[in-house]
């Protein structure tokens, strides 16, 4: 198992769980988180046990609230620390972007993550959000983005959250900053997540999704997967013609081989009414 100072990593079952590890500091992410993350993310890449990934917070008060303004805001960074921080260089056309770094879609993992949100989810929090496959939260978790509060722009993160919730929704939440939050069962209404539940239901529920997205073949989900985000990125006749192409690669005779057993195994999956 990989030794984190910042996050907490486990496999069981084909799927793994990260779960972000600073509660002290409302899981804010320093240089530290973001290191970590991009290692986890691209060692994800290479490891077949794992179809499917959860992340999470530690503790009940937040899922993450953040890039650390108090490591980022502060002078008493070494030159190699400095090197690290965002928008470290010299002139505003230098900017280490912290997704580069903490989101797994652009350390190119197209592996299933579920994010299961605790608390307060606000501001860099969305980098990580906005490139989830799915979306659950507690019924306690509130979204917010206070940088315009803070005299900051707000622009990576509710473009990132474009992706997943109405532009009304997301201008109201970014120019309001700090005097409104969104709860849970708005966040419900509007579907930036897909499920509400209490506290203590949630590791059960993100266990349930992702354990049921891993028993699937691998490729077939992968290839599904790319196809939806392409749906999302391009014109709708562009990722049509695109489809052809991650069908051929996302299909292969084992896989169809591993379906077709199941089919005829005369199996019947217990499912779920949601």
């Amino acid at each position: 198992m990989p030794n984190y100072e910042t996050i907490l990593y486990d496999e069981t079952d084909g799927v793994a769980w990260v779960t972000l590890n600073r509660p002290e500091v409302l899981n804010s992410f320093n240089v530290k988180m973001q290191h970590e993350l991009k290692d986890v993310w691209t060692s994800l890449r290479r490891n077949d046990d794992v179809r499917c990934v959860v992340l999470t917070g530690a503790g009940e008060k937040a899922f993450c609230t953040g890039i650390d303004r108090t490591e980022t805001m502060g002078s008493d960074l070494d030159a190699d620390e400095r090197e690290s921080i965002v928008g470290s260089g010299s002139t505003p056309f230098m900017f280490d972007d912290p997704g580069l770094n903490i989101c797994p879609k652009q350390c190119d993992l197209w592996k299933p993550v579920v994010a299961a949100v605790n608390g307060m989810a606000c501001g860099g929090a969305f980098y990580m959000l906005g490139e989830s496959d799915i979306i659950i939260a507690s019924d306690n978790a509130t979204f917010f983005d206070p940088h315009v509060t803070y005299g900051m722009t707000a622009a990576f993160e509710p473009i990132h959250m474009l992706q997943k919730m109405p532009l009304g929704e997301i201008l109201r939440l970014s120019l309001l900053g700090n005097h409104e939050r969104m709860s849970a069962e708005r966040a419900f209404q509007i579907g930036l997540v897909s499920e509400v539940c209490p506290i203590l239901e949630l590791r059960d529920r993100a266990t349930w999704i992702a354990e049921a997205i891993a028993s699937a073949p691998p490729l077939a989900i992968q290839g599904t997967l790319r196809a939806i985000w392409a749906g999302q990125e391009h014109t709708w006749k562009q990722a049509l013609d695109l489809a052809y192409a991650y069908v051929g690669m996302g299909t292969n005779q084992d896989s169809i081989a591993e379906g077709q057993r199941f089919f005829e195994s005369g199996r019947r999956i217990e499912w779920r009414l949601r």
